[in-house]
């Protein structure tokens, strides 16, 4: 017999602390992550103390911030959709009054279109306070949706998400548009920290990345992204969030950069579809809301600056985990010594929680 209310028990550790400064928070923190994969809580852990021997520890960047969601319409026409799409971008503030009117956060700040054959794709971009925003946006694009068939002659309904937003799905859209919070990570290694933490060079890793992030991933046909494992971390801590988890598709895409600055190591990371939220679906746990708490995620704030903190965090833990990897991959052997070493030591002991 089966509990519909079940609660699937994912393992869950606290590392770090990891040190983050930049435009939107500077803070100390420890970081929640949950996950089988038992070595991610001490690679995490090794980027965490490079980062609190930084000066500045890592600086995290947002850069911008939208959630999408694309409409489709059908028009009888290319000529048809042409001049529906021109009237769409001459009634912009009419269309921003529509979304106030029903959302009290939703706000629209952009709208793109593409139009193939005699088929319009609307994608319209909104800032949706501190939650994610996947059922704010689908709600105020609904009624934008209905304002158009209303007062644009010669369309009709297609659907009201027509994959040009992009929702859970690796495309390139998402990282030329943005989708979510747009977060640029950098850290500046000192080169003993490089050498003593790291055991590595500046040079082994730069090369590296080139060769295995960009090349490689060049050669398999990677959309828009030149990373190790970004995945890894964003599931972890969107798990421990309560985010829904199925945005590490296009939340992974992002790209990283590492400069030889003589001997010190530049490492960065740019994530450009971050879909994190500290209020909605998946928040009622009560797990979730301590662990948002203790990450300083559901202070009194204007709205939205709840979920910026929780983006730059989440993008520092990616760093953390993407530096520790590469620099592991640099030594023949040591990420296959980690891994057997720490997974049959977890074997034998219960995770702490």
């Amino acid at each position: 017999m089966t509990d519909e209310h079940a609660v699937a028990g994912v393992p869950m550790r606290w590392v770090g602390p990891v040190r983050i400064s930049g435009n939107v928070a500077t803070t100390e923190t420890h970081v929640p992550l949950a996950t089988y994969e038992s070595p991610l809580w001490p690679s995490v852990g090794r980027g965490a103390k490079v980062s609190m021997l930084a000066e500045r520890g890592i600086v995290a960047t947002l850069v911008d911030e939208r959630m999408t969601r694309s409409v489709l319409v059908e028009a009888t026409d290319a000529q048809t959709a042409l001049a529906a799409a021109r009237a769409v971008e001459a009634r912009f503030e009419e269309l921003r009054e529509v979304v106030r009117g029903c959302s009290r956060f939703a706000e629209l700040v952009g709208v793109r279109h593409e139009i193939n054959a005699n088929l319009l794709f609307v994608r319209f971009e909104f800032t949706t306070g501190d939650a994610s925003g996947h059922n704010m946006a689908t709600l105020a694009s609904d009624a934008l949706l209905q304002h158009l068939l209303r007062t644009v002659p010669g369309i009709s309904y297609g659907s009201i998400s027509g994959n040009y937003c992009t929702d859970k799905k690796a495309t390139a859209v998402n990282g030329i548009l943005g989708r979510g919070k747009n977060v640029v990570t950098e850290l500046l290694v000192p080169r003993e920290v490089v050498s003593g933490v790291l055991r590595t060079t500046a040079a082994k890793v730069v090369q590296l990345n080139v060769r295995k992030n960009m090349l490689g991933t060049l050669l398999a046909g990677g959309i828009r992204s030149a990373n190790a494992h970004f995945a890894n971390m964003l599931l972890g801590f969107y798990l421990a969030t309560g985010q829904d988890a199925a945005n590490i598709v296009e939340g992974s895409q992002g790209v990283v950069m590492a400069e030889d600055r003589d001997g010190d190591l530049y490492f960065a990371c740019t994530l450009p579809n971050l879909i994190v939220g500290t209020v909605g679906n998946g928040k009622g746990l009560a797990f979730v809301e301590s662990n948002l708490a203790r990450l300083g995620c559901r202070a009194d704030r204007e709205p939205g600056e709840n979920a910026r903190r929780l983006a730059v965090i989440a993008a520092a833990t990616v760093l953390c985990g993407e530096l520790s990897l590469l620099a592991a991959q640099t030594n023949p052997g040591e990420l296959m010594r980690a891994h057997v070493h720490l997974e049959r030591g977890s074997a034998t002991q219960k995770v702490g929680v």
